[in-house]
């Protein structure tokens, strides 16, 4: 699939005072560790662990409220459609408040996986949101490859300068991304997917 833009940002989307919020509210919930794919291991050990943190190494609560969807839905339609995607999605997932800290990240991978659920649904469109300042963490970088096959990631890497509070990215589900290691502080950001019939 190609795509004239490889992600849509918002810059200042939501006020500091909506994402202050948004993190007060997350960190008086149980935090979890980071996992990958939808299905949950059978077994989380020690070698599961060091395992998943060669991938990734991050905590995350999870959230389901309503005034963090009203004000993600608008952006999201309007990503999709000044982007040119134009892709047709119908329900978002639960929303992932994620915390990187000094020393963890979350390699290359994709949002988008291969079978739709029983429902024929699949992940179309991803969204980040930055919720604290770059002065509060440094590096952890989203990044995106745009060779769709996996190959050399190094030859077409696009950084996202996603560095202001109540930053909001919109990309397309299927695109290979990480996030580069936290070297210094905390970042806070929301994750968002949203499902809608495969493609034809």
């Amino acid at each position: 699939m190609n795509l004239k833009f490889a992600y849509w940002y918002f810059n200042n989307a939501l006020d500091k005072k909506f994402c202050k919020k948004i993190i007060n509210h997350a960190l008086k919930k149980q935090k979890l560790l980071g996992l990958v794919g939808e299905d949950k291991p059978k077994q989380v050990n020690k070698k599961y662990v060091d395992n998943l943190k060669k991938l990734r190494n991050s905590q995350v609560v999870w959230l389901t409220d309503s005034w963090i969807y009203e004000a993600l839905h608008p952006l999201i339609d309007t990503a999709n459609r000044n982007a040119g995607w134009n892709f047709n999605w119908k329900f978002s997932e639960k929303i992932q408040f994620t915390i990187y800290e000094k020393g963890q990240h979350y390699n290359w991978h994709r949002d988008s996986f291969p079978n739709p659920d029983k429902a024929g649904m699949i992940r179309k469109l991803s969204v980040t949101v930055q919720l604290n300042d770059s002065k509060d963490f440094k590096d952890g970088k989203l990044q995106f490859c745009m060779d769709d096959t996996r190959p050399d990631y190094e030859r077409r890497i696009i950084t996202c300068n996603e560095s202001d509070r109540g930053s909001v990215i919109v990309f397309p589900s299927h695109l290979w991304h990480r996030v580069t290691p936290v070297t210094k502080g905390t970042r806070y950001s929301l994750v968002l997917w949203n499902r809608g019939s495969t493609f034809v």
